[in-house]
């Protein structure tokens, strides 16, 4: 039994690579119900589909620019893990504000609706590049990020807990690399390299959407928690995915070549999850780091945190342990129905 047994769940965003892996994983906790926002009519039939009738899962189209929207979704809900959010970097950098709208003025819109049903609690999924952002995309992400551990600031008498959870790349999921490489592969090449020295931040998502689950099992009120990930290099990762897969697809690994693009807009050589600005606000824990609360968040409890070492400095994927090119495969192969063949 965990905190979520007997609960009623609103997911937002919850048809995507990390919400709908949230819902299999809330699902699995025995709640009340879980209602799934989305804007993605096909995406809410599709998790339709791929779930059993019987699941008390509830399918909500509406978005989280529209108040009255949420406000009928949110009600009666116990808990909110918030994953919606425009995400895609190059296109963010073109359409600025139509970001703001939906990662800022969107989140509170969650934020006030989730405040006016007094809800138990409220995680929001976060990102890498809220961390001294240099996109368009983290900027609204950090924003995102800042107002919900405010809103434990202003929410008087209520109980809600306030948290966040940020981490980097999820394997295989809607618009990333691996799936891209993957149809150059199967096309005959050539697969489209940004810069062969950039770094990412990777991990499943099955992984992910449980230490979600995890991160608001511990959660007071007003922390981010940090997932610890392995990394890569986009160079290493090409070469291991063309040796492993142009003889699956009927090539020679000499067919498929390498084009190198150049970076595209809002795009960084290597990612960070944690700056040095954050770091001495950082503890470190078994799986995960946790950013305390700069503000006074009520509900906050540091008794959780007083055992765990401060963070020495910042945490990027340039400093941590890269992956080889067997480890890249292994863990691409571990990702339940792909690659699709």
């Amino acid at each position: 039994m965990t905190s979520l047994t007997g609960k009623q769940v609103l997911i937002t965003g919850g048809c995507g690579s990390i919400g709908s892996h949230l819902v299999h994983e809330v699902l699995s906790e025995d709640p009340e119900v879980v209602r799934v926002l989305d804007t993605n009519e096909k995406g809410l039939f599709d998790l339709q589909k791929s779930l059993a009738d019987e699941a008390p899962v509830r399918y909500l189209l509406g978005d989280v620019r529209d108040q009255n929207r949420l406000k009928l979704a949110m009600e009666n809900i116990d808990v909110v893990f918030h994953a919606a959010a425009l995400k895609h970097v190059t296109l963010n950098e073109y359409n600025p504000f139509e970001t703001v709208q939906t990662n800022v003025e969107g989140t509170q819109n969650v934020i006030q609706a989730a405040l006016d049903e007094e809800i138990e609690s409220f995680v929001a999924v976060s990102t890498d590049k809220a961390s001294n952002p240099t996109s368009v995309m983290g900027a609204t992400k950090l924003l995102s990020e800042r107002l919900v551990i405010a809103a434990n600031t202003y929410k008087g008498e209520r109980e809600t807990r306030f948290g966040c959870v940020r981490f980097g790349n999820v394997l295989a999921s809607s618009g990333s690399v691996v799936p891209l490489f993957m149809d150059q592969i199967r096309s005959g090449g050539p697969v489209t390299v940004t810069n062969p020295e950039m770094t990412r931040f990777i991990m499943p998502i099955s992984e992910a959407a449980e230490l979600v689950l995890d991160a608001h099992e511990r959660m007071t009120s007003g922390e981010v928690f940090v997932l610890k990930m392995p990394a890569l290099q986009i160079g290493t990762l090409a070469r291991a995915m063309i040796e492993e897969y142009a003889p699956k697809y009927g090539y020679n690994n000499s067919d498929i070549e390498i084009d190198i693009i150049g970076a595209r807009p809002g795009e960084r050589v290597h990612e960070k999850l944690i700056s040095t600005d954050e770091s001495s606000g950082t503890r470190e824990l078994d799986d995960m780091f946790v950013i305390l609360p700069q503000i006074d968040a009520a509900g906050y409890d540091a008794v959780n945190y007083t055992d765990a070492e401060q963070v020495s400095g910042e945490y990027t994927s340039a400093d941590t342990t890269l992956l080889s090119e067997n480890e890249i495969i292994d863990l691409i192969e571990s990702v339940e129905g792909f690659p699709e063949e």
